[in-house]
């Protein structure tokens, strides 16, 4: 499927993953959940909790507490085990949507509520920011925003539905960019509702 150009360095991808693939990628989900839960960060300094919660799977996580701030690890905060494996659908997107000559190490796994949200942030805790960021959604639609290098410049929005996939970098890989809401009983994917976001990254120079 031909990708949409957003802006210079961002490519929408609608329907990147059919029906089929999201129930069976679903369904490796929960068994990685199982032998790392889902859990809730808190924001560097003031504690605060996310509205999301998270895991990770590949290589290294993303994790974010009071006292360490943001981070990547190789193992789960509260098991202390390694992240499960990089299911190959995730390796075959990455493949498929990046032209980086090594393979993504983390995937965050986001869990939205109806009510989450994502304020606009940049994904700069990575060592390199040569590698694209390449985000896939499923469940409920949620609008997404990004704008450019710094936070109050302007702004679009883009619905993202299950099986979208986003891909952003080059010139806007630091990017600011967030999740503004979820649109609860957009998708039947999952049966409770809500939204998983599915975001690849390299974390170390190939």
């Amino acid at each position: 499927m031909t990708a949409i150009p957003l802006a210079p360095g961002v490519a929408y991808h609608p329907g990147w993953l059919d029906r089929a693939g999201q129930e069976a990628l679903l369904d490796e989900l929960r068994e990685a959940v199982r032998a790392a839960p889902l859990f809730t960060p808190t924001m560097p300094r003031t504690g605060r909790p996310f509205s999301v919660r998270m895991t990770n799977l590949g290589q290294l996580g993303w994790v974010s507490d009071k006292d360490r701030g943001y981070r990547y690890q190789p193992t789960h905060p509260q098991t202390g085990e390694p992240w499960p494996a990089m299911p190959a659908v995730l390796e075959r997107l990455w493949s498929s949507v990046s032209t980086f000559p090594a393979p993504a190490e983390a995937c965050l796994v986001n869990h939205y509520d109806p009510k989450a949200k994502m304020g606009l942030h940049q994904d700069r805790d990575e060592e390199t920011f040569e590698a694209p960021v390449v985000s896939l959604s499923l469940g409920d639609t949620a609008l997404f925003r990004i704008g450019g290098l710094n936070r109050n410049d302007p702004t679009r929005s883009v619905k993202l539905e299950s099986g979208d996939v986003l891909v952003f970098g080059g010139e806007a890989r630091l990017a600011f960019h967030g999740i503004d809401r979820v649109y609860p009983g957009t998708s039947t994917l999952l049966p409770q509702g809500g939204r998983i976001n599915l975001t690849l990254r390299r974390v170390t120079p190939a």
